[in-house]
C-alpha cells in the first residue's frame, strides 16, 4: 500500500480515537480498571487470541481461493491433478501468500482492519478497504476483494447462527412469559432471513447485487452507475470466486463458518472474565446470552462509531433480565469499552509502524 493511503487511514482511525476517549468519565475510568484488577488485561490478552481466529478464517477463504486457480489453470490446459502435492508445487511457483510470517502479516492486518471499522460510523467503510488495498499487491484487486467480501460475509453469517442459537438456549434456560415469547420468535425469524439472504449471496455471490443497491441510493448513485458499468467483468469475476466457495470447496466453507462461530463462542470469555470480579459464581452459559443479546441490540445501530450507547444499553437489558443489577451491567459495560479501544490503539500504531509500506 502506498504510504500516502496508508498515512489517511491512520490519521482518520487517530482523529476519532481521540474523540471518543475524550468522551470518557476518567475517574469513572480508574475506578473499574482498579475494580477490575489483573482481570482486565486478561480481558485484553483474550483478544490477542480471538484475532487469531478471525485471520484463520481469512487466511483458509485465500489459500483455498490459490487452490482453485491452480485447478482452473490444469482444467484450461486440460492436465490432470494427480494428488494434492502437484496443485502444492503450482502453488509455490505462483504469487500469493505462504508460510508462518505471512500468517502474522494478514494478522496484523486484521487487528488494523478491525481497529478501523470499530472508529468508522456504519462499520465496514474503514477496515474492509483497508484489507483489500494491503493485500492486493500480494494476490490482485480481484481475488483480494472476493477474499475479503467473503470474509465479511461469512463473519456477520456467523453472528446471524450465533443469535440463532442463543435464542434457543434462552428459551430452553431460562422462564419466558408472552411478551419476550413475541421478541424471541421475532429475533429468530429475523435470523432465519438473514441466514437465508447470505446462503443466497454465497450460492451466486454479492458484489453486483450489492453494487445493484447503490444505483438507487441518491448522490451515491451518482458515482455507482459509472463504477458499476466499467467495472462490470471485474464484478462479476469476484462474484464468481464468491460463490465458488460454497459450491466447490464445502469443506472449506464450512470450517471457515465453525472458526468464525467458536470465536464469537469463545468471545464470552471476556463477560465471564469481567463478571468474575463481581460474582466469583458466574455462569459461562448466562455470559453467552449476554454477548448474543447485546451484539445484537448494538449491531444494529451500525452507524455509530464503537456502537457508542448501543453496546451499553445492550449490556444494561442484558445483565438486568438476566438477573444482574444495573451496576453490574455499567461496570461490564466500561471494561469492554475500554478493551475496544486499547486495541483501536493497537491496530492504529500497526497501520503506521508497518515497515514494508511502499513509498
Amino acid at each position: 500500500m502506498k504510504k500516502k493511503y496508508q498515512n489517511g487511514f491512520f490519521l482518520f482511525g487517530l482523529v476519532v480515537l481521540v474523540i471518543m476517549v475524550t468522551q470518557l468519565d476518567f475517574a469513572e475510568v480508574w475506578r473499574g480498571l482498579t475494580h477490575a484488577g489483573y482481570w482486565f488485561f486478561a480481558v485484553v490478552a483474550l483478544w490477542a487470541v480471538l484475532y487469531l481466529f478471525n485471520t484463520a478464517s481469512w487466511w483458509m477463504i485465500i489459500k483455498s481461493q490459490e487452490v482453485k486457480e491452480v485447478k482452473g489453470s490444469y482444467v484450461a490446459s486440460r492436465r490432470k491433478l494427480k494428488d494434492d502435492s502437484s496443485v502444492n508445487s503450482q502453488l509455490s511457483t505462483r504469487q500469493g501468500i505462504k508460510g508462518v510470517s505471512a500468517f502474522f502479516w494478514l494478522y496484523k492486518i486484521t487487528i488494523s482492519a478491525f481497529a478501523l471499522n470499530y472508529a468508522t460510523p456504519g462499520g465496514l467503510m474503514g477496515g474492509e478497504p483497508y484489507r483489500i488495498m494491503s493485500l492486493s499487491p500480494k494476490i490482485g484487486a480481484e481475488r483480494a476483494s472476493s477474499s475479503v467480501i467473503l470474509f465479511v460475509m461469512t463473519h456477520i453469517f456467523s453472528h446471524f447462527w450465533f443469535w440463532l442459537l442463543s435464542c434457543i438456549l434462552f428459551v430452553v434456560l431460562k422462564p419466558v412469559d408472552a411478551l419476550l415469547g413475541m421478541l424471541f420468535a421475532a429475533a429468530f425469524a429475523f435470523c432465519v432471513l438473514g441466514i437465508w439472504f447470505f446462503m443466497a449471496g454465497y450460492r451466486k455471490g454479492l458484489a453486483v447485487r450489492a453494487m445493484g443497491v447503490l444505483r438507487h441510493i441518491p448522490y451515491i448513485k451518482r458515482w455507482a452507475i459509472p463504477f458499476i458499468d466499467s467495472h462490470r467483468e471485474q464484478l462479476d469475476t469476484i462474484d464468481r470466486q464468491i460463490a465458488s466457495l460454497h459450491r466447490q470447496n464445502r469443506k472449506a466453507f464450512v470450517s471457515v463458518v465453525l472458526t468464525e462461530l467458536a470465536c464469537r463462542v469463545c468471545s464470552a470469555l471476556e463477560i465471564y472474565f469481567v463478571l468474575r470480579v463481581l460474582m466469583p459464581s458466574v455462569n459461562y452459559l448466562d455470559c453467552i446470552l449476554i454477548l448474543a443479546f447485546t451484539s445484537l441490540f448494538a449491531n444494529l445501530l451500525f452507524f455509530m462509531p464503537l456502537q457508542l450507547g448501543g453496546r451499553e444499553g445492550g449490556f444494561l437489558m442484558s445483565v438486568t433480565r438476566l438477573g444482574m443489577t444495573v451496576s453490574e451491567g455499567v461496570f461490564v459495560a466500561l471494561i469492554v469499552r475500554l478493551r475496544e479501544l486499547v486495541w483501536t490503539g493497537v491496530g492504529l500504531l500497526l497501520i503506521k509502524f508497518d515497515g514494508k509500506t511502499r513509498q
